[in-house]
């Protein structure tokens, strides 16, 4: 299934909240269960014609609220049966060294998430490997090499119950 996919860095300033109305969330709604419906699909199920529906679509699209289509591939169908929660704390906080970690964080392919938090850890991200060898050569050969890094905590996934789920929209005006 394709779902339109959402940042996940934690933007550096706020943007202002686009005023999505009852058509903008209802067809967000359906890309979020089918990205793959057409025009004509989506118009249907919102009740507005096709034109309308697809300026509609192309406005959140410009605006950044949509901002890309992708594919939801099963992991262990391609061969990646290991996820990690790897938690990240490092050392002299600043907004340059901050910086820098995400852009490091963000190179490595294996990483299909992360996060920016508050509490013991700094970084949270989410890591897909092979099995638990490939997490042990990216976690010595990549990770433990990042810059500022002090401290690595690693939590291993035993099942997933929910991933990639929609996300609950407001009603709109």
């Amino acid at each position: 299934m394709i779902r339109a996919m959402f940042c996940q860095f934690m933007p550096t300033s706020f943007a202002i909240m686009p005023n999505l109305d009852k058509f903008d969330v209802a067809i967000l709604k359906c890309l979020q269960e089918d990205a793959r419906a057409t025009n004509v699909e989506i118009a249907e199920k919102v009740n507005l014609s096709p034109s309308p529906c697809l300026r509609r679509i192309r406005n959140l699209e410009k605006l950044g609220v949509i901002r890309r289509y992708t594919a939801d591939i099963d992991r262990k169908e391609v061969g990646l049966g290991l996820t990690v929660f790897v938690e990240f704390k490092v050392a002299r906080h600043s907004k340059e060294n901050s910086e820098a970690q995400q852009a490091a964080l963000l190179a490595i392919p294996e990483i299909v998430s992360c996060f920016l938090i508050s509490g013991t850890a700094d970084f949270l991200a989410e890591v897909v490997v092979e099995d638990l060898s490939a997490y042990e050569r990216l976690l010595t050969e990549t990770l433990l090499t990042l810059p500022n890094v002090t401290d690595i905590r690693s939590n291993f996934a035993i099942r997933s119950i929910k991933t990639h789920g929609p996300l609950k929209l407001p009603e709109g005006s």
